[in-house]
């Protein structure tokens, strides 16, 4: 099958995490799994979504719930991680179609859990790096946090930082704007 080429599908992920070292026997696992649409053709952001994922190996703490908005209640009403990543498979088309995160984290912790669960990796090989192709773009000497880089560009800030459903929905715009700045920088012929 053909890579669809209409959408890319944004993705961003909270994860189970601690100030310090996890407990024993625990480690950081998807919480949320934040997912925003944008279209290819007129750059618009639909479909803000967010999936939340019960923890089989560890619990939310009071850090991560600082951090995240998210309770151990909340999740705990979630759905299994594999079931996640079918809905990513069935409902957003993740196999056929580009992804982008902000940085590799997200790549790999889908990943390192998918091997670690025995669960089907969701995603096509098309991955996006927004927060590397940021700091080239703007000839950046490092990456910056997804924070930093709405100020640099002179987006806001929209939804709750550290909230899935919400960095996904602002890292769309990122990447909107990167877009947006090819094609207008784009000369036929030139």
């Amino acid at each position: 099958m053909a890579k669809r080429l209409d959408q890319i599908l944004v993705v961003d992920l909270e994860c189970t995490c601690w100030e310090g070292d996890p407990p024993p026997g625990q480690s950081g696992e998807i919480i949320e799994i934040g997912i925003c649409l944008l279209d290819i053709n007129t750059l618009a952001r639909s479909m803000k979504d967010a999936i939340l994922v019960r923890p089989e190996r560890s619990q939310v703490s009071p850090f991560c719930t600082q951090l995240t908005t998210l309770t151990q209640e909340q999740v705990d009403s979630g759905i299994s991680f594999e079931a996640a990543c079918q809905q990513l498979r069935k409902v957003y088309q993740a196999g056929d179609r580009t992804w982008a995160s902000f940085g590799d984290f997200d790549r790999r912790q889908f990943e390192r859990q998918c091997q670690q669960t025995g669960v089907r990796y969701p995603f096509g090989r098309t991955h996006l790096n927004v927060k590397n192709l940021l700091a080239l773009a703007l000839n950046e000497p490092y990456e910056l946090g997804m924070d930093q880089a709405l100020k640099r560009v002179g987006l806001p800030l929209e939804g709750t930082h550290h909230r899935g459903v919400d960095d996904a929905w602002n890292i769309a715009q990122l990447l909107a704007m990167l877009l947006g700045r090819m094609r207008d920088n784009h000369h036929p012929g030139g």
